[in-house]
């Protein structure tokens, strides 16, 4: 089989695999001529998950079998084309949910605690920071109520790391959850409205689609309280930038924690003049071990298509 990688990855996370012809960019990722240079004679691609991968390119490889993403999310995919080709579409949800858990959860505590900005400020030449009982305060996140929107497996796991911290927790999702997860995670479901409305904390965990598009916009802030802070680990365009960098500017919200940017790898430039604002270069799964462990549930999904002809974590 022809493999073929748009972005170069750690090559120790694909030994299980090594038995067949795997093609890697040598720099970053390929360019899309270059990899389309590769596509007649592909068998399996594995993009990663901000590469677009498009009907154009799939025409480009009439013997691609299966795309193996590499990362939980797959906006990137094309997946009506995939379908139509009969192509199967796989993720690697289970490697990315402590990693993005763990990743929201600093950025709950670095906009409480008002970490960057205070870092940042001691560090000028001549310090703005001055020392004192009644200076540079932030907010606990201790007996706060933390509303999360998007209660899969990652919204989960960062219920528990919040409940351990004295925070309680309210949750809205599409469907319900069965009552013993709930009670495994400490959370009371409520509607959407209560949620934004009255909690202290929000942190968005849910896919991006069509409808949850700007799920958080300038209706949706105007009713969060001034004190709130918006934490943001799923995907940029579920918030309304425009609509946020304007709340943060009036002091409507205390501030906001974000991994991920609508217009990647375009970001507000507003943003970096924001004392309020905490930001990070979509890092949610980015440790060495989760990268590690991906590479393996990638090469898990290939094993099994071929040796099955389906894939475990099937997308499509």
């Amino acid at each position: 089989m022809k493999i073929v990688l748009t972005t170069k990855l750690p090559t120790e996370g694909f030994l299980s695999i090594r038995e067949h012809r795997i093609v890697m960019p040598k720099e970053s990722k390929f360019s899309r001529s270059d990899l389309e240079l590769e596509l007649s004679d592909c068998d399996i691609l594995i993009p990663s998950f901000d590469y677009p991968i498009d009907k154009s390119l799939m025409d480009m490889a009439p013997n691609l079998k299966l795309i193996a993403n590499f990362g939980v999310g797959f906006n990137n995919i094309d997946l009506e084309c995939a379908k139509s080709k009969g192509i199967q579409v796989s993720n690697t949800p289970d490697p990315v949910i402590e990693p993005t858990a763990e990743q929201a959860f600093t950025l709950m505590l670095a906009v409480a605690h008002r970490t960057a900005e205070l870092d940042r400020k001691m560090r000028m030449e001549n310090s703005p920071i001055q020392i004192g009982v009644m200076n540079n305060l932030g907010i606990s996140i201790y007996g706060k109520t933390l509303g999360i929107i998007g209660m899969g497996r990652i919204g989960q796991s960062f219920a528990k790391r919040a409940h351990a911290c004295g925070m309680e927790i309210w949750y809205h999702n599409r469907n319900r959850l069965p009552q013993a997860v709930e009670g495994e995670c400490h959370a009371t479901y409520v509607d959407f409205d209560t949620l934004i409305a009255h909690s202290d904390f929000i942190s968005l965990h849910m896919p991006y689609n069509s409808d949850s598009h700007h799920l958080i916009n300038e209706s949706v802030l105007n009713q969060m309280k001034e004190s709130a802070v918006l934490i943001n680990t799923a995907r940029g365009a579920v918030v309304d930038e425009e609509a946020l960098v304007k709340h943060l500017q009036q002091g409507k919200l205390w501030g906001a924690g974000l991994d991920v940017f609508e217009h990647e790898p375009i970001i507000s430039s507003e943003l970096y003049e924001l004392d309020n604002v905490v930001m990070s270069p979509h890092i949610g799964t980015g440790t060495i071990d989760g990268r590690l462990a991906m590479c393996v549930c990638v090469c898990d999904n290939i094993h099994a298509y071929l040796t099955h002809g389906t894939v475990i974590n099937r997308v499509i």
